[in-house]
């Protein structure tokens, strides 16, 4: 039977927790216990009051997107009034505006757009890739997006992620992930993706050369079971990729659910539930090196993540699709900071993670820290402008 005691003592001396555990310190555990633990976890890879952050715009290409998830108030149909797609032009422009706000990161999403192959997406990297070669690195695209371009194009996940990578892409980000659990789905995306189907794309995503992240979304209608059994085919999902000596998932993204002009509506999760729960990620997911707090929904407050376990988070400078369901955007970027920095907590910029994470394990089977900045681009392919 769980207790606070046993869990306490497991995670002091470096063991994995197990699932039913992690549900008992979210029912169970108090705040200031489940603070202390999630910092005991993190202190095994950073400085218990420290955090590292980057600038960086989501660049919304299109709203275009056949999808139909009911927690999403950005898309539309083709048919709709309001669609567009961007041009490269005002993409580029987009991209400048990220760097004059000293970004150094632009991460792609729109939707699943019918008429766009993986060969497009490819090509345009490539293109921005040629433009602004090491200027600023790029998330290409989330894996949901790929899934559904691959099958628009009629390629395998690894033709798509090879394509991708020869051409000069090194992410294809965890986004679209929100909850991993097949019953949440069919509720809320069945048009999307199964679980098993996600995670395939996202080995071929790995094992061929590109980066790729881990996300989750929470506050709409999900279960705690639900909640765990998403943290739990993750952390699998980690450990077999060490298991094969393949690149593995660098970071892991929790933010919440914006419920408002969303057909599935709601409540917004309050801040201190979702504290909690990056908590019990952080303990929980011991094989995952970064656990970032979100800026975008949660504002100043996401800093507060940083006594819970997260160690990392953005700076969003624009991303229309939670501002379409309610998230605000401040670019006052020292208020959000000193926000942080007036609770001592020690906060720094950093450069992009490396695309290829391998990490070493020290002897009780953890990782050991191995992050560094970005040292270049790789070569890129010419591309003819349509």
């Amino acid at each position: 039977m769980s207790n606070i005691k046993s869990i306490t003592e497991k995670i002091r001396n470096s063991e994995r927790i197990l699932t039913s555990e992690a549900a008992y310190l979210w029912t169970s555990a108090s705040d200031k216990e489940l603070k202390a633990l999630a910092t005991m976890v993190k202190s095994r890879w950073h400085a218990p009051l420290s955090g590292t952050y980057l600038i960086m715009a989501i660049l919304n290409y299109t709203n275009i997107c056949v999808a139909k998830c009911d927690y999403c108030a950005f898309y539309r149909l083709p048919h709709q009034d309001g669609t567009y797609l961007l041009t490269f032009k005002q993409i580029c422009d987009r991209i400048d505006a990220c760097l004059d706000l000293e970004g150094t990161l632009v991460a792609f999403n729109g939707g699943f757009h019918p008429k766009l192959k993986i060969q497009d997406y490819a090509e345009l990297f490539s293109q921005i890739r040629e433009k602004y070669q090491d200027k600023i690195e790029f998330f290409g695209m989330t894996v949901a997006e790929f899934m559904f371009a691959c099958k628009v194009s009629k390629v395998s996940y690894d033709d798509g992620a090879k394509l991708l990578a020869s051409l000069g892409s090194n992410w294809v980000t965890g986004g679209g992930a929100e909850v991993l659990e097949d019953n949440f789905r069919m509720r809320h995306s069945p048009g999307k993706f199964k679980v098993q189907d996600y995670y395939k794309a996202q080995k071929s995503i790995l094992d061929n050369g590109l980066g790729s992240t881990a996300t989750m979304v929470i506050g709409f209608d999900e279960t705690l079971d639900e909640r765990l059994t998403h943290l739990h085919s993750l952390r699998q999902f980690q450990d077999q990729q060490i298991k094969e000596n393949k690149p593995t998932l660098p970071s892991f993204l929790c933010w919440t659910y914006k419920p408002y002009n969303t057909e599935l509506a709601g409540e917004e999760l309050d801040t201190q539930s979702y504290l909690r729960w990056l908590a019990v990620c952080r303990i929980y997911l011991d094989n995952i090196e970064t656990i970032r707090t979100s800026v975008l929904t949660k504002n100043e407050e996401a800093l507060l993540g940083l006594e819970y376990g997260a160690n990392d988070f953005d700076l969003p400078t624009e991303d229309e699709v939670t501002e379409k369901a309610g998230a605000t955007i401040s670019k006052d970027f020292e208020s959000i900071l000193d926000f942080g920095r007036n609770r001592g907590l020690e906060i720094t910029h950093r450069g992009v993670f490396s695309h290829e994470p391998k990490y070493p394990v020290d002897q009780k089977g953890f990782y050991v820290p191995s992050i560094r900045s970005k040292e270049g681009s790789k070569e890129t392919s010419k591309f003819i402008q349509k």
